[in-house]
């Protein structure tokens, strides 16, 4: 019989484990099972935050730049580039990471950082840029992102509009003319596992605003704000699949720096090398933090699971907490799900000790799958 060759490729454990820590406590519980199985790891992400630190991983050198945050103030943030190739992470520069524990600023957080940090890209030669949203503090339709690159917004007086997606109100004047001229010689790929439009009841403003701090009223000034940007930039463009992404940067990529939206997942894998790595597999693990409804919506593990049963490789998945149906498991490509609530009912119990609780499900895959 062939030594087994696994392919352990999962996403973060949102609060616990990085990617990068969850392939390796997978790697530990099944070589304590079964000490000589080849294991590959190739940590993933869909777009969202942890896109760098798993483009790293797979052999991008990583690099950083002093940006402006999402509040205004100074951050650094991490980018990642191999070749030609940069992988740009909003959430680095523009996301909810950033702001002070319990502290919102849904009206006035901007994405200007996000753009340096794409200027960034282009100042490291990069002429691929794969551009992960997901996991942002702000609701500015990325105008932030769009003024760092040379975009003038005014208002009636001829003078720039404040930051934040509040301020487009007053919006009166777009300049795109000044934009940076290096885009345009870019393959500039908007990498979410969102597909919602700008605005409207599937809307950034109301399907994620509150999360971002957003109250009610906030939700209606946002709305009416990004639908009257839109109407001065291009009200199509604001219907497209992504548009949504990230409090609206997908749409100022989409309409003003000529981005073509790609689920994450699949950019990723692409990106990441997956395919080969796949060919080499007898067994695929993925997994996430949680498995449930939205997983099925584009997330990691239903891209790796789907890759792998076209490929004809059997995929099991691990995870904190398991909220989907054996059934919805199977039509997503995934055999079996390890969640570590089974083995710790506790949340909290379970989130410390995730790492431990990892490489006993991973044990008992070796021993239903390895063995």
């Amino acid at each position: 019989m062939e030594t087994p060759h696994v392919l352990v490729a999962a996403d973060k454990f949102k609060g616990s484990l990085t990617a990068v820590q969850v392939a390796e406590r997978v790697t530990a519980g099944l070589r304590r099972v079964v000490p000589g199985v080849r294991v590959e790891a190739l940590p993933v992400a869909d777009g969202g935050d942890g896109t760098v630190a798993a483009a790293v991983a797979a052999g991008f050198e990583r690099r950083e730049a002093r940006v402006t945050g999402p509040l205004g103030a100074p951050v650094t943030a991490a980018y990642a580039v191999r070749d030609t190739t940069a992988v740009v992470e909003m959430a680095e520069a523009s996301g909810l990471q950033h702001l002070p524990a319990g502290e919102f600023a849904p009206l006035t957080a901007t994405t200007y950082g996000s753009g340096e940090l794409l200027a960034a890209a282009l100042d490291a030669g990069a002429r691929t840029i794969v551009f992960g949203v997901g996991g942002s503090a702000t609701t500015d339709g990325g105008a932030g992102m769009l003024s760092a690159l040379g975009a003038r917004f005014l208002d009636g007086d001829g003078k720039p509009v404040g930051p934040g997606g509040g301020a487009l109100a007053e919006l009166a004047e777009a300049d795109l003319s000044g934009l940076d001229p290096r885009i345009a010689d870019v393959d500039l790929i908007l990498a979410s596992d969102v597909d919602n439009p700008l605005t409207g009841p599937k809307g950034a403003p109301e399907v994620y605003g509150r999360q971002k701090g957003a109250t009610e009223d906030d939700v209606a000034v946002l709305d009416a704000a990004l639908v009257h940007y839109a109407s001065v930039l291009g009200p199509e463009t604001a219907e497209l699949p992504g548009a949504g992404a990230a409090g609206g940067i997908g749409y100022g990529a989409l309409v003003a720096l000529g981005a073509r939206f790609r689920p994450g997942i699949e950019v990723m894998l692409d990106v990441l090398g997956f395919a080969p790595a796949l060919a080499r597999a007898t067994l695929v693990v993925t997994g996430e933090g949680s498995l449930d409804e939205q997983t099925l919506h584009g997330k990691a593990p239903a891209g790796v699971a789907a890759a792998a049963r076209a490929a004809g490789v059997e995929a099991v998945a691990v995870c904190g907490r398991l909220a989907l149906p054996p059934e919805a498991l199977g039509k997503a490509g995934i055999r079996r799900a390890y969640a570590l609530t089974d083995l710790e009912p506790d949340p909290a119990v379970c989130m410390a000790q995730a790492g431990p609780l990892l490489e006993r499900a991973a044990e008992a895959i070796a021993r239903d799958f390895l063995s």
